[in-house]
């Protein structure tokens, strides 16, 4: 508040948004009516003669010795020389009340005509103080509206500095403008400045012609105008202030309480989605990120301590408003994705060959439309975990995805080989997305999808095996029974025969895709031949039949390994799990034998008791306590191996 002059001592104060510059002329007007002088214009105390300048300009003559100038109360104050006014006054003030006065000894009139004279001219200097202040945003402030700054700040000082002498106890009577507190003054004052500039940045005319509708159009002005005002405050105003009043901190805080303020006037009216969404743009993307760490202005502010621009009760309804809406759409985006997709199938259409093999783009489409919005998300909302939310609706859609590719399979059309070869690109498409992308899911969603797409990729390695793998055991049947053992025959050339045309059958699927089905193929071929094994259709009555036994089952493991491989698959691991098991036909020391038992357990756990009593039935040389040591003894020593166990094998070959 300015205080105002009242020669009957009584004070009348004016809010410091009143027009600084009227408040000054209605106090002079007042100082001339009273009898007192006000000087507008500056005397100099000597005149010197016209000369020209090394430039040709024509100057002031400038006499060989300037004699010291001082200037007096108005003089400094027109020369906005504000700090040196206010020394001037606080010397009077002293001068009137301060330490060894007497009052008594003074006349009592001419007393009160010099403290009312003070107490006009000291309001006289406040209201010059705001009107410095109030030019701080100019377009461009020179070096003369920077020193007036730079001298307003002093004074302030000089008067906080003052305020507390008063305060310190010496039995003194303080003067009733007494204590002035400017420094709040101005603070409040700049508070007000900010609210009226963030208020007016709305109804400029430029800045956002480009935004769509009135709400961004308002929101970006006063975004705009909060970071112009602040590079303002950090290249020029800062240097005005000492470090200790940390002005840019204080301007920054006081821009952010003002911006908040608005927006949460805008929160309360009736927004559309569009509208709260780039509310939350701003509160979590652009003003933290782009005005309070602009790269001119991140050295200078805590933007920590600022908090946001929202507290939570404000800005949940907009979060859930906006993540409600962008659920609906990749709920919608999913269902008519999958529609169209399936409307190919049903009308015959043949999937499109990409290089030479058949691809579906169900899974792009989808991908390409969910990832784009989950990005977008991030930055709206600034929260990783309230993104994975939008995920949601994509395990329902892979589940009906299941349903229709199943229904669709069930049907005998001239494409569906190629549709579900097409179909396998895209499952494993969407398999990469939602393993790789992990930060995209909720546990509780990305776990279930991953187990409905690995049931969806078996349905289809199924479609495909189930014909193989019947047409196989018509060939496996002869296998490791006393009739095909004393001939040696090995693996039948027709098994080889029908697996050599695969390679071929799935020529047109996508690389990774054939590896993973051929390498299904391999597995299921390998558990077949075992189960053969392990029928107990044979006994191997001595060490010549069991490394007979051995070595047969080797060289067929090795054919059909290098045959699988040949063809693409990756399950090299079987070749090993079927030489292993020769290992123990061929050992004859029982010690050997248990210890090599317990190796294989341990590197697949799931070789069970029945499968070691079915494997040692083919070794007949065996007492029945040596079997039933090893088996003991497999029961105390397993465990895992130190090494990473290997992958499911003797659970898919049941023993009876």
């Amino acid at each position: 508040m300015v205080k105002l002059p009242n020669l009957t001592r009584r004070r009348a104060t004016i809010d410091v948004t009143d027009n600084v510059e009227t408040v000054c002329g209605e106090v002079a007007k007042k100082a001339v009516s009273d009898g007192k002088k006000f000087r507008p214009k500056i005397k100099l105390p000597f005149r010197g003669r016209r000369g020209t300048g090394a430039a040709g300009c024509a100057v002031d003559a400038v006499p060989e010795t300037v004699p010291e100038v001082v200037l007096s109360f108005e003089e400094n104050l027109h020369q906005n020389r504000l700090a040196e006014a206010s020394l001037q006054l606080i010397a009077r003030e002293n001068a009137i009340f301060g330490p060894g006065t007497d009052e008594d000894s003074v006349d009592a009139d001419g007393r009160a005509k010099e403290t009312d004279q003070l107490q006009m001219d000291y309001e006289i200097l406040q209201v010059r103080l705001w009107m410095v202040v109030h030019e701080t945003f100019q377009d461009k402030p020179g070096e003369d509206n920077l020193a007036a700054l730079r001298s307003t700040v002093n004074a302030i000082q000089q008067e906080e500095e003052q305020d507390k002498r008063w305060l310190e106890p010496e039995g003194q009577q303080a003067p009733e403008w007494r204590p002035r507190q400017l420094l709040l003054n101005h603070n409040n004052l700049v508070q007000k400045i900010v609210d009226s500039r963030v208020d007016k940045a709305e109804d400029e005319e430029k800045g956002a012609d480009k935004l769509s509708t009135a709400l961004k159009k308002q929101v970006c002005k006063i975004g705009k105008r909060v970071q112009a005002d602040l590079l303002k405050i950090v290249k020029d105003v800062k240097q005005c202030y000492p470090m200790k009043l940390d002005v840019c901190q204080m301007y920054a805080r006081l821009y952010h309480q003002a911006f908040s303020r608005r927006l949460r006037e805008f929160t309360q009216t009736n927004l559309d989605v569009e509208d709260c969404a780039y509310l939350l743009l701003w509160v979590n993307s652009y003003f933290p990120t782009d005005v309070l760490k602009h790269k001119e202005l991140k050295e200078h502010l805590d933007s920590e301590s600022l908090g946001p621009l929202l507290s939570e009760d404000d800005i949940k309804p907009l979060e859930e408003q906006y993540l409600s809406y962008k659920q609906t759409t990749v709920r919608d985006w999913l269902t008519n994705a999958l529609r169209t997709e399936e409307e190919r199938w049903i009308r015959g259409d043949w999937p499109e060959l990409i290089d030479e093999y058949y691809v579906s783009h169900l899974a792009v489409d989808v991908i390409g439309l969910v990832t784009p919005l989950a990005q977008e998300a991030q930055t709206i909302l600034g929260d990783e975990g309230k993104v994975k939310r939008l995920q949601c609706p994509l395990e329902d859609f892979l589940v009906r995805y299941k349903k229709a590719l199943e229904d669709f399979s069930k049907g005998r059309r001239e494409t569906s080989r190629a549709v579900m070869k097409a179909n396998l690109v895209s499952i494993e498409q969407f398999r990469e997305f939602v393993d790789k992308k992990e930060k995209l899911f909720k546990e509780q969603t990305r776990t279930p999808c991953l187990s409905i797409l690995a049931k969806l990729r078996d349905y289809c390695h199924s479609y495909f095996l189930c014909p193989i793998l019947k047409e196989l055991k018509v060939h496996c049947r002869c296998l490791w029974t006393p009739a095909w053992f004393a001939g040696k025959q090995g693996v039948p050339n027709e098994l080889v025969g029908i697996l050599e045309g695969q390679s071929y059958e799935f020529r047109d699927l996508k690389p990774i895709c054939r590896e993973e089905l051929l390498g299904q193929i391999h597995f299921e071929v390998i558990t077949l031949y075992v189960k053969k094994l392990l029928k107990r259709k044979i006994k191997l009555r001595d060490r010549e039949q069991q490394e007979a036994g051995a070595t047969l089952l080797c060289e067929d493991s090795k054919k059909l390994n290098t045959l699988f491989t040949d063809m693409g698959s990756k399950n090299g691991w079987l070749d090993k799990v079927m030489c292993d098991l020769a290992e123990v036909i061929r050992l004859q020391d029982p010690g050997a034998i248990q210890l090599e038992v317990v190796t294989l357990a341990r590197e697949h756990p799931d070789f069970g008791d029945k499968h070691v009593s079915a494997l040692l039935h083919l070794k007949t040389h065996l007492t029945s306590m040596e079997i039933r040591r090893i088996r003991e003894s497999l029961a105390e020593n397993r465990g895992t191996s130190s090494e990473r166990p290997a992958p499911v094998f003797f659970t898919k070959v049941p023993v009876k």
